[in-house]
């Protein structure tokens, strides 16, 4: 052997036990092309959300509402990453308070407005307000339910969409500057916060899980309630008229993961796109109920149904094909109680 090949040999063996030659491809792929690219855009979106609300804030303002719906899609793909630095500070209920089954929004939202809190004011002190009237769904009361639209004066509804607006911008920054700075490299160099890859796939693995829990229990079965007592008053975002359109988008979502945490098992990944593909035939289906009202109707219920045992399908494929793959579990995630 060559004293440059010896060299060589040498160097490569020091940085493997120095940890600074390790990769992990599937690690690096999903925080490549899924995690940080996801947050870039929420980053981007919010902060353009933002700027906007600077300068025209009325609470009818066809830009505002497009705006804020580009930003709320953006977080919409990214909510099924309940962990790391969307979890810090409390971010993401600070981001979208939702599920809200103590009805939390409207009286704090209510109470806000009526006393005319001037926390709206500065950022440092509406970063401590309730999370209940921070965030996408506080904003959501504000532009499309006429009973919260004449509460307090113009001026001081002016200053609470820019409040949040900017909180909103201030957080998703802060996740995706805690993702570029340490968070990617805690997940690619596996040592403290995680201790090996299996442990960080075992992540990534229970984000996937945790999206489908959100579609499945939360975002279809919330409204869907009992076939007695259906629920179509809590169906997500149904004053703005997007709770099928949130459907849509964390499918394409999940459909990314999937097949990033499949990649390598051509089998799994054709039945995996064979599953999303009757998800998003359902959903297309239902554009003509965009709020799921038809929950209450037995004929309608049945196509809504037929969507969340889809996604139930998605579930059984991942637990009993990509966690073995992985050699993982599910295991707990960010929404699950103590």
């Amino acid at each position: 052997m060559s004293i440059l090949s010896r060299l060589a040999a040498t160097s490569c063996a020091w940085l493997a036990l120095t940890g600074l030659a390790h990769a992990d491809a599937l690690t690096d792929a999903v925080i490549d092309q899924h995690i940080l690219p996801t947050y870039q855009d929420f980053a981007d979106k919010t902060a353009a959300f933002d700027h906007l609300a600077q300068s025209d804030c009325a609470l009818d303002s066809a830009p505002l509402h497009a705006a804020w719906g580009a930003a709320l899609d953006a977080w919409v793909a990214a909510s099924h990453l309940r962990f790391g630095p969307s979890e810090a500070d409390n971010r993401a209920f600070a981001i979208a308070f939702w599920p809200d089954s103590r009805s939390r929004t409207p009286k704090a939202l209510r109470d806000l407005l009526s006393d005319q809190d001037p926390v709206v004011n500065s950022p440092e002190e509406f970063a401590g307000a309730s999370v209940a009237v921070r965030g996408f769904y506080a904003l959501e009361y504000l532009f499309f339910d006429p009973a919260y639209a004449d509460v307090a004066t113009p001026a001081y509804n002016c200053a609470l969409v820019q409040a949040v607006a900017h909180d909103l911008a201030r957080n998703a920054e802060g996740i995706l500057s805690d993702w570029q700075s340490s968070y990617a490299e805690a997940m690619r160099q596996p040592e403290s916060r995680y201790h090996s890859d299996e442990e960080v796939h075992q992540e990534l693995f229970k984000a996937f899980n945790t999206g489908i829990e959100i579609l499945a229990d939360s975002r279809l079965g919330r409204p869907l309630g009992t076939f007695d007592h259906p629920r179509p008053n809590r169906a997500e975002a149904r004053r703005s008229g997007r709770s099928l359109r949130h459907v849509e988008i964390q499918l394409q979502a999940l459909r990314q993961l999937a097949l990033l945490l499949a990649a390598g098992d051509d089998a799994l990944t054709q039945r995996l796109t064979l599953a999303f593909d009757k998800a998003d035939h359902h959903a297309e289906a239902l554009a003509d109920d965009p709020t799921f009202a038809g929950v209450s109707d037995p004929q309608e219920r049945f196509r809504i149904e037929a969507l969340q045992q889809d996604v139930r399908d998605i579930k059984a494929i991942a637990a009993t094909e990509i966690g073995p793959k992985l050699g993982v579990d599910a295991g707990f995630n960010a929404l699950d109680g103590d």
